[in-house]
């Protein structure tokens, strides 16, 4: 008896550069057990098309020009009932934005360096909600467990306690006392300590590390 075909991976495209996701159309196309339904080229219209075609998989950009950028896009999708399986197609390989992405819910994180062959056999991974990285994602993943924790004084966690909640450094330097010249220096080092070069950046790795309280 002759089994059926198993149903292609249903896949919504969202980036913002539109050559891009001509190009990515046209890579996809060739892939036999992909289907893609749509595509985006916002934030805002990915989490929209995702409620209304309701894909298995959503490639996302990170960096979406205006509007919400693809972490936020990224938690609002797997926000959604029945959620979308989240796979970001990225150049941005920083801690910070791993991080960020990871902890919005995405289920994969790939560089656009990739081959086809890989994006294909992420999309499937992803499908199926098994965990798909770039292999030098991978390897900051790894790196960043098994290095030691930061060690933050007193009052760099007072700071990032205070960034958590998006005061602002005046909102900050208020809060604790102390000037907005200060509150720069205690930046500047968190950012060195983390690994980070933002704000959302030092926050995420914070909650990913366990540093907030």
């Amino acid at each position: 008896m002759n089994t059926a075909a198993p149903r292609p991976v249903r896949l919504l495209v969202c980036d913002d550069h539109v050559v891009v996701r001509a190009g990515l159309l046209a890579l996809l196309g060739s892939a036999p057990d992909i289907e893609v339904v749509g595509e985006a080229g916002t934030g805002e219209e990915a989490v929209a098309l995702a409620a209304k075609l309701t894909p298995d998989v959503v490639l996302m950009d990170l960096q979406l020009g205006e509007g919400i950028d693809g972490v936020e896009a990224t938690r609002r999708v797997t926000a959604l009932s029945p959620a979308p399986h989240v796979l970001v197609l990225t150049t941005y390989d920083t801690d910070a934005d791993i991080t960020r992405a990871i902890e919005a819910g995405a289920t994969g994180y790939l560089l656009k360096a990739e081959r086809p062959e890989e994006l294909f056999s992420a999309i499937q991974a992803a499908s199926q909600g098994r965990t798909a990285l770039s292999p030098p994602v991978a390897s900051r993943v790894m790196a960043r467990m098994r290095a030691p924790h930061p060690t933050l004084t007193d009052r760099e966690r007072d700071i990032l306690g205070q960034l958590s909640q998006g005061l602002g450094n005046r909102e900050i330097a208020r809060a604790l006392f102390i000037s907005e010249a200060t509150v720069k220096t205690h930046l500047g080092r968190i950012y060195d300590k983390l690994g980070v070069d933002t704000r959302a950046g030092a926050v995420a790795v914070a909650k990913e590390q366990r540093l907030l309280p």
